[in-house]
């Protein structure tokens, strides 16, 4: 029996192939790092959509409760009456969301420095702090929170669920631009185009990334 030789690939032949996959390689390599920086992008805003969420509710929590900011809760207290108490007609009464079932208790988070009563740092959200629940929560067709201020003073406020805590953030997300747990933050009193952070509190938190984005912008600027 005759055996047939086994024809092989040539040299020309081997470059030809591999010069074809060099090309379909670089076409694909990019696709790839914008798929892959898209998704990165993605996770970006859900974290910063998660932790501005957590303050917007932690502030939400405050308005109404002994806590609150003197724009919101101040006004009988400048009067002389018991803090938490309703608010005379003719003065401002804080408008609760009705989203907000219950109201922070621990004043002593509040630093002078902070009077309109957003977080002071993120930690914060994830610790927890004490809370109480809203009178009459779960009582009416908002979700049983009304608007005005609580009407149970202090005293009645601290004896309630003295030992619960709310929690605002299960963790403080990592930034997917720098990799780190480490975020540019904005307090209520520093300029939108601040470079650094005031300390008072927490009304905002930026990527510390100065990576442009897909759309051009910078990621520390979204």
């Amino acid at each position: 029996m005759r055996v047939k030789n086994a024809r092989g690939f040539t040299l020309l032949e081997l470059v030809i192939t591999l010069f074809i996959l060099a090309i379909l390689t670089l076409g694909v390599l990019p696709l790839v790092q914008t798929a892959v920086k898209r998704q990165r992008e993605q996770q970006l805003r859900e974290a910063l959509r998660e932790m501005r969420s957590a303050i917007d509710q932690f502030h939400r929590d405050v308005i109404g409760g002994p806590c609150a900011p003197a724009a919101a809760g101040g006004a009988a207290q400048q009067q002389g009456q018991p803090p938490n108490q309703a608010v005379p007609p003719g003065q401002q009464q804080a408008l609760i969301d009705p989203r907000s079932r219950v109201m922070i208790t621990d004043c002593t988070i509040f630093s002078v420095d902070n009077p309109d009563r957003y977080p002071p740092d993120l930690e914060t959200l994830v610790n927890g702090v004490s809370i109480a629940p809203r009178a009459g929560a779960g009582g009416n067709q908002f979700g049983g929170v009304g608007l005005g201020n609580d009407t149970r003073n202090a005293t009645d406020v601290a004896g309630t669920l003295a030992t619960k805590k709310k929690v605002y953030l299960r963790e403080i997300p990592v930034d997917p631009m720098t990799g780190t747990r480490e975020w540019d933050l904005r307090s209520l009193y520093d300029n939108s185009d601040s470079t650094s952070w005031g300390g008072e509190n927490v009304f905002d938190v930026r990527s510390q990334s100065k990576a442009t984005a897909l759309n051009g912008e910078k990621y520390n600027e979204w």
